[in-house]
């Protein structure tokens, strides 16, 4: 007894220990695992990792750069989702904190109505966004820079995607030295006449919009079209519409890209813009001033492995633009109303891009040159064509009558990132006869031997394949009210445009901070059965419709034969006609419930599947793994 009381006793000992033992070895593991500053991301799309550019932008950092992120929490009214979506911006902030080595300080704040909190807010720029109650929220960001600040109003969860390039942006900009600038260059009167007039228009005529909205941001200069060497100060080239360039400029184009200057170029085979304007201008006209000329960089783009093809223009049945030039509705295939399908949504550029307006664009071809990256920025359908310039502005009747799609996407957009070899291996080329006598700066010329060969670093080119979208006309409708401009957009023309100016006018890592994936993971296979469902539905319906039509046809064919005085009275025929489609329509009718009941049974055998999986199998699985471990070391034990 006594025997059997020890045995009970040490058991007990034993147990006792053993458990604070494992609770003693727990909590050190614990303590020890908390000291290394390992963190993983097993999410698909690397939600809580922030991208390499990024990472270069905050090793730059040497002077602390404060974040204030301003949120609502507390307030009652504040609705579920944006305290959720808030939850994630606070993360993705503490992960800047903790890449930048404490270089990023991290400030919460919840401002409350009427607060200290609520007027620092305001002074950083941050708008209160009213609920339907009346109650003022805020959801901002703004990051400061010893006596500099970049503020981003207004965060919401439909721009997530693009929230850690919008936050690098902001401290890229607020420890920038200086603003960037931006040299325009081109046929189009992007900044208006001088003295807001122009004579070959006949009366004034202001900078276009995108004009006024860069001017805002970065140093405008104006790059005339004759010049033979890119100021060095340039950080980025705009060149719109570059008719008849010359070779050199083009060559001062090349060294400045080698020099590891950026460049958007929006090149055209038929300039829309110039084309309306000289149509509405009888003076034009009268002047015999020259046909719109198409515009090109062909010496560039073939050292960078692409072609544009300046006699043809894209036209596309799916994006078709429907517009009434007075004669009725017209569907004008070669000017393309694009939609989110038609543009890269994993590009920070083109993101958040919903509607583009390209009246007439080119294309581009080929294969890029060996050290260059291509990106794809916005691309047409597979019911595409490129026809001919003067084919396009021809009635809109014959060319839907000869239209003949390709079955192949035509590229309308694109970047070229990585390290640029010259277009000019033997150096700068001699100026023709005319340009002789030009005024371009005699310091400027370069010899063979000067001219670079390669580019020592990264740099970028954007190349769009149509400059229209630039014009006010195509994507913004401008009224005078009380005496300010206002501006009205009626697509993402200009969005797309600055979208592209400020990643290649600010920091070059800039380039590499992707999109993130959406923190919501919608079930595709759902969504899927549904579509699939929805599309049979569709087809029974519209072979409905087309019986119907047939049994209304031939109702009408027997109630025409009847005579006069027996319009009125249904026929043996005409009954067992109606008769008939009563019963098919009924048959069909029953089909789609059918469908839809399928449908909803595959559904819930699919949600039950999940929650057995999530609810029952895991737990499952871990005590049978518990069991067979148990049963193993049992057996181990007994056999010593």
């Amino acid at each position: 007894m006594n025997i059997s009381g020890k045995n009970h006793l040490r058991t007990f000992l034993f147990s006792t220990g053993g458990l604070v033992a494992v609770l003693i070895i727990l909590t050190a593991l614990n303590a020890l695992i908390g000291l290394i500053k390992l963190r993983l991301d097993f999410t698909e799309e690397k939600l809580h990792t922030l991208s390499d550019g990024t990472r270069e932008v905050l090793k730059k950092l040497d002077t602390p750069v404060t974040i204030r992120f301003y949120a609502s929490r507390s307030t009652p009214e504040f609705p579920t989702p944006l305290r959720v979506f808030a939850d994630r911006v606070g993360d993705l902030l503490d992960e800047y904190r903790r890449a930048s080595n404490g270089k990023v300080e991290v400030i919460k704040i919840d401002p409350k109505p009427d607060s200290d909190a609520a007027d620092s807010a305001r002074l950083d720029g941050i708008q209160a966004q009213p609920l339907p109650s009346g109650v003022p929220v805020y959801l901002g960001i703004s990051v400061g820079f010893l006596d500099k600040k970049s503020t981003i109003p207004a965060v919401g969860p439909e721009r997530e995607r693009l929230l850690e390039y919008d936050i690098t942006r902001a401290i890229s900009e607020v420890i920038a030295e200086k603003k960037p600038v931006v040299g325009i260059m081109g046929a189009l009167p992007i900044n208006g006449s001088p003295g807001g007039m122009n004579p070959m228009m006949g009366g004034g005529q202001r900078p276009w919009i995108i004009a006024n909205e860069l001017r805002r941001q970065f140093e405008v200069r104006d790059v005339p079209m004759t010049v033979e060497n890119i100021p060095a100060d340039v950080d980025l080239l705009l060149v719109a519409h570059p008719v008849g360039i010359s070779e050199q400029t083009e060559f001062a184009i090349d060294q400045f890209l080698l020099r590891g200057g950026k460049l958007i170029a929006f090149l055209d085979p038929l300039s829309f813009h110039t084309t309306l304007q000289q149509q509405q201008n009888p003076m034009a006209m009268m002047m015999g001033m020259q046909a719109p000329q198409p515009s090109n960089l062909p010496r560039l783009l073939a050292a960078w492995g692409l072609s544009f093809d300046t006699d043809k223009v894209v036209a596309d049945s799916r994006y078709r633009t429907q517009i009434n030039r007075g004669r009725g509705p017209e569907d004008l295939l070669a000017v393309l109303s694009l939609d989110r399908d038609a543009t890269n949504n994993d590009d920070t550029v083109t993101a958040q891009i919903e509607s583009l307006l390209l009246p007439m664009p080119g294309s581009f071809t080929g294969k890029p040159s060996e050290g260059l990256k291509m990106d794809l920025l916005i691309e047409s359908s597979t019911e595409s064509q490129l026809v001919e310039t003067f084919r396009a502005q021809v009635s809109s009747e014959v060319l839907k009558n000869n239209f003949a799609p390709s079955g192949e996407k035509k590229l309308l957009a694109l970047r070229l990132s990585g390290k640029f070899k010259t277009a000019f291996p033997n150096g700068k080329p001699e100026a023709s006869s005319e340009n002789e006598n030009s005024d371009a700066p005699k310091a400027a010329q370069q010899s063979s031997a000067e001219s670079l060969k390669e580019s020592q670093r990264e740099t970028s080119v954007i190349l769009f394949a149509d400059s229209d979208i630039l014009a006010d006309q195509f994507c913004v409708q401008v009224r005078d009210f009380l005496g300010q401009q206002l501006v009205i957009p009626f697509n993402e023309n200009l969005d797309m445009v600055l979208n592209s100016i400020e990643q290649l006018a600010g920091d070059a890592e800039l380039i590499k901070v992707r999109s993130r994936g959406a923190a919501s993971r919608p079930f595709k296979v759902v969504a899927d059965m549904q579509s699939k469902a929805e599309a049979r539905f569709r087809s029974r319906i519209a072979e409905l419709e087309s019986e119907l039509s047939t049994a209304s046809a031939r109702l009408s064919e027997l109630q025409a034969s009847k005579e006069p005085g027996q319009k009125f009275i249904l026929s043996p025929e005409q009954q067992l006609e109606i008769q008939r489609f009563q019963r098919k329509e009924a048959e069909v009718r029953r089909e789609l419930k059918e469908v839809r009941r399928q449908l909803r049974q595959d559904i819930d055998a699919l949600q039950n599947n999940l929650k057995f999986m999530n609810i029952a199998l895991m737990p499952f699985l871990v005590v049978v793994a518990g069991i067979s471990v148990a049963i193993y070391r049992k057996k181990k034990t007994a056999a010593v």
